[in-house]
């Protein structure tokens, strides 16, 4: 039988202990919000209109419509190169490979609905070069329609949907980092030289049993995980106003996450033979987890053989859990990723049981 008593009396050990590291308090509480303001900062505004440079060769009227409305959007921010000037070069001076040439004749040539080529200067692996493609190409088919039938014959209309920033997928995604790295981390370190010093061996002489000190551990590491949340979610929504929803889905994730890396950290300390080892295994585990789970960037964006690696990993049902919850209030899909973290939460706990030993053989 579990005892609650000697359960409550040990967490209430360990957390003196734990309050006292200030290493252990930074990483656990600090560095994930130092981590959200700086990619928040970084991300999370407004990257501002992409600077093209034109060199207008004709100077009509068209032409200097055809300029207005590169700018009229908004998404460009056109800068104007005289008509002397060597266009390429110009470029190369000003490190910058956006740049649209209109040719002389341009307004005599539209006037007579005769074909006529607008040069675009571009990187194909620059992304701002696709932003400049597309909205010229928009423009040209705007001035070849209003060619065509001397007025817009289709017209367009706007619905708006609510979109979402990259800082409202971060803030799960460090929620996630802050369940995997706190106890996962410290598990494998505590494990592992608990057994080199023998401490586990003194362990076995008192009432507690291996159940209630792993239990133990974990109910903190979720008392902990907890406290980290509502300062993401703080920092999130007040900081960069983060349209992310601190919903009663997200308790079971906060619940079974640590039961999850407790028991793997645990896992991994108690069948490595020296610290240095659970260390580099550690390691091995966490950091691919981390970065391939979608942590940072979402899974959606990495190649096809990434998305089929991150599905095997238990970081990514936390996260697609904690997002499908906090973001969408899809709670069907939750539902899967709550089953499949519970289903190796169990046997993570299981086999950390199995291994877990107080006396070396």
């Amino acid at each position: 039988m579990v005892s609650l008593r000697r359960v409550r009396a040990d967490v209430a050990i360990y957390a003196r202990g734990y309050m006292r590291s200030r290493v252990g308090l930074f990483f656990s509480l600090a560095f994930p919000i130092i981590l959200i303001l700086l990619f928040g900062a970084i991300f999370g505004g407004s990257s501002g209109p992409v600077k093209v440079y034109v060199q207008n060769d004709d100077g009509g009227q068209a032409s200097l419509a055809f300029v207005q409305a590169l700018n009229r959007p908004g998404t460009l921010q056109t800068v104007s190169v005289d008509p002397s000037q060597n266009f390429s070069q110009y470029l190369l001076l000003h490190s910058s490979s956006n740049g649209i040439v209109i040719p002389p004749g341009f307004s005599a040539d539209y006037a007579a609905h005769t074909p006529v080529n607008v040069t675009i200067y571009g990187d194909p692996a620059s992304s701002t070069s696709g932003i400049v493609l597309g909205v010229t190409d928009a423009v040209i088919n705007a001035f070849n329609l209003n060619a065509a039938h001397e007025s817009q014959v289709i017209g367009t209309r706007s619905l708006s949907i609510q979109s979402y920033g990259y800082i409202d997928f971060l803030i799960p995604g460090m929620v996630g980092f802050a369940i995997l790295v706190s106890p996962m981390f410290a598990l494998v370190n505590v494990s592992s030289q608990y057994k080199r010093d023998k401490i586990f061996k003194q362990l076995s002489l008192t009432p507690l049993t291996k159940t209630e000190w792993l239990f133990s551990k974990i109910l903190f590491y979720c008392a902990l995980t907890a406290v980290s949340f509502a300062l993401m979610m703080l920092f999130g929504r007040y900081v960069f106003h983060a349209r992310v929803l601190p919903t009663v889905g997200v308790v079971p994730f906060l619940l079974l996450g640590p039961f999850f890396f407790v028991s793997l950290g645990m896992l991994v300390g108690t069948v490595s033979t020296s610290v240095e080892s659970a260390a580099v295994v550690g390691n091995l585990i966490t950091f691919p987890m981390m970065f391939l789970s979608g942590t940072f960037f979402p899974v959606n964006t990495m190649p096809g053989y990434l998305q089929t690696i991150a599905r095997v990993l238990p970081l990514y049902y936390v996260i697609e859990g904690l997002n499908d919850v906090m973001i969408y209030g899809n709670y069907q899909d939750a539902l899967g990723d709550l089953a499949v973290l519970a289903v190796v939460s169990l046997v993570a706990f299981a086999l950390a049981v199995r291994f877990f030993k107080w006396r070396e053989d």
